[in-house]
């Protein structure tokens, strides 16, 4: 479980920081990022009870991106309204069981109590679950989806070996996006800035791919190349 990051995007009530961090307490989890939290004092939040030490080390980032650096899993919880669900969404049971069988640093994103996760956001996702609440009413407090997910994967028997294949981190596919844009630009393939959405539809493209490391290495070093060609 310490391995496992819980993400909140943009959340906007202290309270609901404070018990998504005593889920925590409760589960044994101990790494709570947040992606520019609404109220700045959310460490004083008087839910987080039991879980002050947790609060006192929650670490703020300005993007998602930046959260995310290092892990090799990004699976983000959603449920499944207004969005354009580009990724694969699977049932909370069915998703842990693919959690648990991941090695190396894992995120788990919620996003804010109004919106949920933006169509950028979910583009950083390798892909997305849902807790099987009633349809017509999926919005769930933020405190307690943290708390049934986190319940979940601890309940949850492994049912299979851990995966061998070390996933490429989620600082690797960013790098690659930035390079391939650079590449696309110069190519005259298109101009990325000028495309509405190119930077989530890329990102999610790569993830698509589900790259190793080692393959993310080697398809670094080959638009690396390309680009040196291009400039030349």
């Amino acid at each position: 479980m310490k391995r496992i990051a819980v993400i909140l995007v943009h959340p906007r009530n202290p309270l609901n920081i404070g018990a998504a961090a005593r889920a925590m307490s409760n589960f044994g989890l101990s790494s709570l990022r947040l992606v520019k939290p609404y109220d700045v004092a959310f460490r004083e939040a008087k839910s987080a009870v039991g879980a002050g030490a947790i609060m006192e080390a929650a670490t703020v980032y300005d993007t998602v991106a930046e959260a995310i650096a290092g892990c090799v899993l990004v699976v983000g919880t959603t449920g499944g309204d207004h969005r354009e669900l580009e990724l694969p969404l699977r049932r909370l049971e069915a998703g842990v069981r693919l959690i648990k069988r991941q090695p190396g640093p894992i995120a788990l994103l919620f996003g804010s109590e109004k919106y949920g996760l933006s169509n950028d956001d979910i583009s950083h996702c390798d892909w997305l679950m849902q807790i099987p609440s009633r349809p017509g009413h999926r919005s769930m407090n933020l405190g307690q989806a943290v708390a049934i997910c986190l319940y979940e994967i601890t309940r949850s028997p492994l049912a299979a070996p851990p995966l061998t294949k070390k996933r490429a981190a989620a600082a690797q596919v960013e790098i690659l996006r930035e390079r391939l844009e650079e590449v696309l630009r110069l190519s005259g393939y298109y101009d990325h800035t000028a495309v509405a959405g190119a930077e989530r539809r890329l990102r999610a493209l790569i993830k698509r791919l589900n790259l190793s490391q080692q393959d993310a290495v080697v398809w670094l070093g080959i638009l690396r190349q390309i680009l040196w060609k291009l400039k030349q």
